[in-house]
C-alpha cells in the first residue's frame, strides 16, 4: 500500500478529509482550465476555446495589417486556417523580404514602358527614337559631363531636354531632302509644304524646321 502523503495526514495518525478534498477541488480546477488540442470531432466552442488560447484573434479583422498585403479576403484565409497573430506577422515579413524585390522591378518595367511609349509618340516612331537616342548619347558624350548626363537621361523628360539642347546648338538645318546647310526662308517654307509636315507632323522634321527659323530670325 502506498504511503500516504503527510499532508493529508492528521496528528494523531487519520486520515485529514478536509485537506483530501481542498486538494482534489484544486485539481479539477487546473484541469478544467487545461486547453486539449481539439481533434476532426471537437465541437465549435471547443475550437474557439483552443484558437482563444493560442492566439487567434476573435475577429479577421482583428489582424495585424500590412501596407503590402492590406486585403480582408486574405485576413480572412488567415482565421480560416486558425493562424495566430505573431504567425501573420511573421507571414508578413517573410512576404515583404522576398517579394518587394520582386514587386519594385515590375514597378520600374512598367515605368519603363511608359517612358518608352511617352518618347515614341514624342519623336514620331520607334526607329526615329532610337535614332535621336544614339544623336543624343553622341552629344552627351561630347558636351556634358558623364554624372549630368546620366541624370538627365534617367527619365523621358530629362531625354527631351537634352534633345532640345542639342538642337538648339546644331549649326545647321539637316533635312531628308537637303544637306546640311542655313536654309533661307523661302526653303523652310517650301519644306512646310512636305506632307511630313502639315500632314503627318513629324516631330523631328517639325523641330528641324522649326530651328530654321530660329536661326534666322533670332
Amino acid at each position: 500500500m502506498e504511503k500516504i502523503p503527510e499532508k493529508f495526514v492528521n496528528k494523531d495518525g487519520s486520515l485529514n478529509t478536509d485537506a483530501l478534498l481542498k486538494s482534489y477541488y484544486e485539481l479539477e480546477k487546473k484541469i478544467g482550465a487545461m486547453i486539449s488540442v481539439p481533434d476532426a470531432n471537437a465541437d465549435d466552442s471547443t475550437r474557439a476555446k483552443f484558437n482563444r488560447a493560442i492566439g487567434v484573434p476573435e475577429k479577421p479583422d482583428e489582424y495585424p495589417s500590412s501596407a503590402l498585403f492590406d486585403d480582408d479576403a486574405l485576413r480572412e484565409k488567415f482565421f480560416e486556417i486558425g493562424l495566430t497573430s505573431s504567425q501573420v506577422e511573421k507571414l508578413y515579413s517573410i512576404a515583404e523580404e522576398f517579394l518587394s524585390p520582386v514587386l519594385s522591378d515590375l514597378f520600374d518595367m512598367q515605368n519603363e514602358t511608359s517612358a518608352f511609349a511617352e518618347l515614341e509618340k514624342f519623336f514620331g516612331s520607334t526607329e526615329k527614337m532610337y535614332d535621336a537616342f544614339r544623336a543624343i548619347n553622341t552629344f552627351g558624350e561630347r558636351y556634358l559631363p558623364r554624372d549630368a548626363f546620366d541624370a538627365l537621361c534617367a527619365t523621358p523628360q530629362g531625354i527631351r531636354s537634352v534633345y532640345a539642347m542639342m538642337q538648339s546648338m546644331e549649326p545647321s538645318v539637316q533635312t531628308d531632302d537637303l544637306p546640311s546647310q542655313n536654309l533661307s526662308d523661302a526653303e523652310l517654307r517650301r519644306m512646310m509644304r512636305n506632307p511630313k509636315y502639315w500632314r503627318d507632323h513629324d516631330a523631328e522634321y517639325v523641330r528641324k524646321i522649326e530651328n530654321g527659323f530660329r536661326k534666322l530670325y533670332s
